[in-house]
C-alpha cells in the first residue's frame, strides 16, 4: 500500500453531497484511504469536509494525476477542453460516462484511459 505523501491527486468530476450518489461513495473512499482529492461538480455544499468546487467556474488547479468522471458524456463536451488543460496522466471513464471522443482527445494529448469503476479499483487496491 502507498503512503499518504506517495498517493497522487485526484480530480474528482461530478462530486455529490447526495450518499446514494456513486461520486458520493468515491469521495468517501479516497478520504479513508488517505488520497487527496478535489471534488468538483454543479451541486454546492461539501463532501467529505471538502467544499465541491464549481465546474463552471473551471477553477485553476495543477498537479492532477487523475481524473475520474461521475458525469454522463452527454454532458461532457462544454468540460473537455478544460480538464484535458488540467494535463492530468490520467482518466478513469466509470460505468455510464464512457466517451469516445473524449477519450481518443485524451490519448492524443498522452493521456491514459481507462473504462473501469474507480469504487472497484479502490476496493482491490488497483487505484
Amino acid at each position: 500500500m502507498l503512503d499518504n505523501k506517495s498517493k497522487k491527486r485526484v480530480l474528482l468530476v461530478g462530486a455529490s453531497t447526495n450518499p446514494s450518489r456513486y461520486s458520493y461513495t468515491a469521495a468517501k473512499m479516497f478520504y479513508d484511504r488517505g488520497f487527496e482529492f478535489i471534488p468538483i461538480g454543479i451541486s454546492k455544499g461539501e463532501v467529505q469536509g471538502q467544499a465541491i468546487l464549481d465546474l463552471r467556474e473551471k477553477p485553476d488547479l495543477i498537479a492532477i494525476d487523475t481524473i475520474t468522471l461521475y458525469i454522463g458524456s452527454d454532458r461532457q463536451e462544454e468540460w473537455i477542453d478544460y480538464l484535458l488543460g488540467l494535463k492530468p496522466n490520467r482518466i478513469i471513464f466509470n460505468p455510464g460516462t464512457e466517451n469516445q471522443d473524449f477519450a481518443t482527445r485524451a490519448k492524443a494529448n498522452g493521456v491514459d484511459v481507462l473504462d473501469a469503476c474507480s469504487l472497484v479499483m479502490l476496493s482491490t487496491g488497483q487505484f
